[in-house]
């Protein structure tokens, strides 16, 4: 910028050469050296980019300044507004119209009525002739102060216009803005209203403090690349999006920058070009965002979220680019820095206003204290006879020199004139005892403000709070912080193409139609091909692609599957022994050719399989016959050989030449159960040990979820499952684990307790009649519960005491659907879990094993627990119950 204004101070030299005749010369490369630079100034500086101090842009502070002339508590029609802010705004009212549409859905500085659009569906407002706006309370409380505002004339010289407004509150930060200037752009992203003001308040006392975004669309956000605002920094934005049936998933929040009309083009996009599959879309958007996605059959929900996420604006990328006007040029800084900088210049502002506070009441105590000498000792009868003002001033100065020492500074002549003004009915109606308390009331006052400014920090955090308490109702966080785990397109694409195969020809694709088909895919999927010379490679798959002649085997390749088994034998050379290996594709090199023999000539395979969990069979080798061979055939079963690296060469199944090889039989899968783990930051399953471990899974597993709203549902531990955000408990599915629940029964009026069962079903079950408006108080995991409850003593003669159930014995087990027991006919303040009774588990040995080996040293219980910070308590045995208050 200093640049920019060295050349603006030269914008003449080269643009105007006199010529021999008068006449002048503009040379367009000075013209435009100086004249854009000068442009790209104004446009920085005057349009585009926001003051850091008070978090406007030009227009924003312009439109502000003009809802204050017309404010009279009132709604203004919109477009009078615009009209007057043309006094000050130069450029049209369409960018001043828009501006201020923006500024009301921000809904933190203007009142609205009618019609503003929404920002959910993307529908803009009505004309500004049909809208009203007024300045809201929270506006006029911390933005305005005209005693410390700087003034500066109009663009016409007409009216004056603030050079900056005296906000009292990181604004910037708050609202968030975008603009776009020459060779510059700003981003900043909103924070919450809230956390500005705790995160305020820790800088004053000097503590940390942390920023992330917080939007009013909700949805989940990932900020852990947010780089504190700065260029370089990305935060992810996802769409809330939740399994409202098997057939039908909901979105109740989209990502900022989003509507519900922009997103539902890019899902029905996405559908078009085959990358997930849904049957229709119901956009019941109103007050809130809800849209339905009904699937088609057989399609996995959990998949279709992932893909959503994958393929369309569910999920949206915020690149930040926190650029200011700080000091009088564009600066980079940091959102942390910003928020320093806005709260330093509030603490300024607070003590600018206390001092001119105080000035204001030294001045009404000058003149009280003057007024009561005036009148109280008669002064006035003094020059009633005066000649003139010079004798009247002599004789005034005379009369008040013995007082002179009470008075903070100097009288003036025109406090005598305000002192000979005053009226005789005033003279008249003087009361001492008033004068006295007014004095008195005055110098308390000034007491105050000395105090606030002798501890000007504390008195800004009290301003802080104020504030915080008396506008943060309803302005919590909407969206919630997550990390988000990467999701790879492949693995959720929908198969949207036939894979065929011309395997003696070597060509493959979605064009072969008349060859073998293969299998269903993606048009992004990479394709393994084993070729007979027992080398493979990985390609994309394509139209029609060449893979090599004499296929083995062609299917679609998963990185880093490590359940997926080839079996192989393979003969080395043209009349070498054979070889027999087991072993996985995991990491590769896209069209890279690898050999799975040793890589003698005339090698080829003799036989392969390809075993999604690691199946494996029993073979039967017939041998070529041959003088002195007395066993022509044997069998080798492939679980007996151990799985390594792609790159061995196998062990040696027989130094003959084989005639055929043959399956005999079948196979199991060879590989141990799956350790599954529960990631509660991403709040998705994983086999990579990442947070709290379930168990081991194989075949049928389940995992058991139960959540707050009152429902429990089954799941298999398919990694791409997902969770309901009130998830409150998550195990490994055991058929004889008992639940105990208390809930309040809305037909009743009154708590109720139930024990149950799971019942097993792929559907969510309620188990407290949400549909009655039954909601849930407590729920335990314990076999042999304890609960205290603590009556409702209040204007009763006798007062009751706590009294505790053995639940087990209190109720029995039962259905599901079983309504239960009330807990007592008096009123209940106060339910709490005690500790449980010894119960002897019959699966105690198996289960501690298993905790002991995924949990860590301390052997924790292999459920996860979603509230760390609520008390837990365990059993003799050393089970776990988790205890949840709603």
């Amino acid at each position: 910028m200093e640049e920019i204004q060295d050349l603006s101070e030269n914008k003449n030299e080269n643009i105007e050469k006199s010529h021999a005749d008068g006449h002048k010369i503009m040379h367009l490369t000075g013209m435009y050296e100086n004249w854009f630079l000068d442009y790209a100034s104004y446009v920085i500086l005057e349009r585009a980019v926001p003051e850091a101090l008070d978090g406007l842009k030009p227009v924003q502070r312009r439109i502000l300044h003009s809802m204050r002339d017309l404010d009279d508590g009132r709604y203004n029609k919109v477009a009078n507004i615009i009209g007057h802010t043309m006094k000050y705004h130069p450029h049209g009212d369409a960018s001043i119209g828009d501006a201020l549409v923006q500024l009301g859905q921000k809904d933190l500085l203007i009142d609205c009525q009618g019609n503003w659009g929404n920002i959910y569906t993307g529908d803009s407002a009505a004309a500004p002739r049909y809208i009203e706006a007024r300045l809201s309370k929270f506006a006029l409380d911390v933005v305005f102060n005209p005693k410390t505002t700087v003034w500066k004339a109009s663009y016409d010289g007409r009216s004056k216009e603030p050079v900056m407004l005296p906000v009292k509150f990181p604004l910037l930060l708050a609202q968030g803005v975008e603009g776009i200037a020459v060779g510059l752009a700003s981003k900043i992203l909103p924070h919450n209203f809230i956390e500005l003001i705790d995160a305020s308040v820790n800088i004053l006392k000097g503590e940390p403090f942390e920023l992330l975004p917080d939007f009013t669309t909700g949805g989940l956000v990932d900020c852990s690349r947010y780089n504190d605002g700065l260029r370089g920094g990305k935060v992810r934005v996802r769409a809330k999006i939740a399994q409202f049936d098997k057939k039908t998933l909901v979105i109740t929040e989209i990502p900022f920058g989003t509507n519900t009309t922009s997103l539902i083009d890019t899902i029905i996009s996405a559908n078009d070009k085959g990358k997930i599959k849904i049957r229709k879309i119901d956009d019941n958007t109103a007050q809130n965002v809800e849209i339905l996605i009904h699937l088609q059959p057989g399609v996995s929900p959990d998949t279709t979220i992932d893909a959503l996420y994958a393929f369309t604006d569910c999920e949206i990328g915020i690149s930040p680019n926190s650029c200011v006007i700080y000091e009088g040029r564009p600066q980079f800084l940091p959102v942390s820095q910003l928020l320093r900088i806005v709260t330093q210049n509030t603490v300024d502002l607070l003590k600018l206003e206390l001092e001119i506070e105080l000035g204001e009441l030294k001045e009404k105590l000058f003149f009280s204290s003057l007024e009561k000498i005036f009148i109280e000792k008669r002064i006035f009868h003094l020059i009633e006879n005066s000649k003139n003002w010079e004798n009247t001033l002599d004789i005034l100065d005379k009369a008040f020199d013995p007082y002179r020492s009470l008075f903070y500074r100097e009288i003036t002549v025109a406090d005598y004139e305000r002192l000979v003004e005053i009226r005789i009915r005033r003279i008249q109606g003087f009361e001492t005892h008033a004068a006295d308390e007014r004095i008195r009331h005055l110098e308390e006052q000034i007491s105050e403000v000395n105090f606030n400014l002798e501890h000007l920090i504390d008195y800004a955090i009290a301003y802080y709070l104020r504030i915080k308490e008396k506008y943060g109702k309803g302005r919590e966080r909407k969206s919630e912080i997550r990390n988000f785990e990467n999701i790879e397109a492949v693995m959720v694409a929908a198969a949207n193409m036939k894979l065929y195969a011309n395997k003696i020809e070597g060509f493959a694709g979605f064009s072969l139609k008349k060859d073998e088909f293969v299998c269903e895919c993606s048009d992004i999927d990479d394709i393994i091909v084993f070729r007979e010379n027992g080398t493979f490679i990985v390609t994309k798959v394509a139209e029609k692609v060449y893979v090599g002649e004499n296929v083995v085997h062609i299917d679609i390749f998963r990185k880093n599957d490590d359940r997926t088994i080839y079996n192989m034998v393979y003969q080395d050379g043209k009349y070498g022994p054979a070889y027999i290996k087991r072993f996985a594709v995991k990491g590769i090199t896209r069209d890279k050719e690898y050999d799975l023999t040793k890589g003698s000539a005339g090698s080829k395979i003799l036989y392969f399989s390809s075993n999604p969990n690691g199946e494996a069979e029993v073979l039967k080798i017939v041998l070529k016959p041959k003088p002195k061979l007395k066993k022509t055939a044997f069998e080798y079963d492939f679980s007996t050989l151990a799985i390594k690296g792609r790159q061995s060469q196998g062990n040696l199944l027989t130094k003959y030449l084989i005639k055929k090889v043959e399956k005999k039989e079948d196979g199991v899968s060879t590989l141990s159960a799956r350790n599954i783990w529960y990631d509660d930051s991403v709040m998705r399953l994983n086999a990579e040990g990442r947070g709290t471990l379930l168990g081991t899974f194989k075949g049928d597993d389940k995992i058991l979820t139960v959540y707050k709203s009152g429902y429990y549902r089954l799941s298999n531990f398919d990694l791409s499952t997902h969770f309901d955000d009130d998830l409150v408990f998550i195990e490994k599915f055991r058929p004889d684990r008992i639940v105990t629940v208390v809930y309040y029964f809305t037909e009743k009026l009154a708590l109720y307790i139930k024990r149950f069962i799971i019942e097993q079903t792929d559907k969510k079950t309620d188990f407290v009649g949400l549909e009655d408006g039954s909601n849930l108080v407590l729920v335990s995991f314990d076999w042999l519960p304890q609960l205290e409850l603590a009556f409702n003593n209040e204007g009763v003669r006798n007062p009751r005491e706590n009294e505790i159930i053995n639940v087990s014995e209190f109720i029995e087990v039962k259905g599901v659907k079983a309504k239960g027991k009330r807990l007592h006919t008096h009123e209940i303040q106060e339910l709490n879990w005690l500790e449980p009774l010894p119960y002897e588990d019959p699966l105690k040995v198996e289960e501690i094993e298993t905790e002991t080996e995924g949990a860590g040293e301390n052997g924790e219980p292999d459920f996860y627990d979603p509230f760390p910070d609520e008390e837990e308590h365990k059993t003799s045995d050393g089970e776990a119950t988790q205890m949840t208050l709603f």
